[in-house]
């Protein structure tokens, strides 16, 4: 099978299917392409040109985001599952306020577009988050970031029992109305 993208219900949102290839003489091994730039360009993706590679581990329950970063990126887990939920919070956007969610693993990839807030939550015992962008990050810098519960986006997160964990910082982000009164 080629990998498939297939363009999602957010304007910048991609939804890759990878080809996944399991040995064949040991059924516990498996590989997989998920960046090739030729190939995404031929399903449709922007030119994507990364500079950076980032690792998120999270424990199951934890929620991250939404982030909105001024760059472009390409999600994927490496190990475990994850409950995805990306947000248009372009207040100019033709889908700004639509919401996307689904589970990846490590059959599925995801563009994300400039803007666009990402969020996820670790629905396996570890979940190893990747995403290569096409910008640097730095921790004195201060990005975009929306309410992980906020009423409008009315996301239904799978894990919210004891287990659910949020940073400090992501407990106390500002609602989507919030974040676009303030320019």
């Amino acid at each position: 099978m080629e990998p498939r993208a297939t363009p999602g219900p957010i304007e910048g949102l991609f939804i890759i299917d990878l080809d996944v290839r399991t040995d064949t003489d040991r059924p516990s091994g498996s590989f997989r392409e998920v960046f090739r730039a030729d190939r995404l360009e031929h399903l449709g993706l922007p030119a994507f040109v990364p500079v950076q590679w980032n690792i998120s581990e999270s424990s199951e329950g934890t929620v991250r985001g939404f982030h909105a970063e001024s760059w472009n990126k390409l999600v994927h887990v490496a190990s475990g599952t994850v409950f995805a939920a990306i947000a248009d919070l372009r207040k100019d956007s033709p889908t700004a306020g639509v919401v996307w969610t689904g589970e990846l693993d490590r059959t599925r990839a995801l563009f994300v577009g400039a803007g666009l807030g990402n969020a996820f939550q670790a629905t396996s015992a570890v979940a190893v988050y990747t995403y290569l962008v096409d910008a640097h990050w730095s921790a004195d810098a201060t990005y975009p970031a929306v309410a992980w519960d906020d009423p409008d986006l009315a996301v239904v997160w799978p894990i919210t029992d004891d287990r659910l964990s949020l940073s400090s910082k992501d407990r106390t982000n500002p609602t989507l109305r919030e974040h676009w009164a303030a320019g």
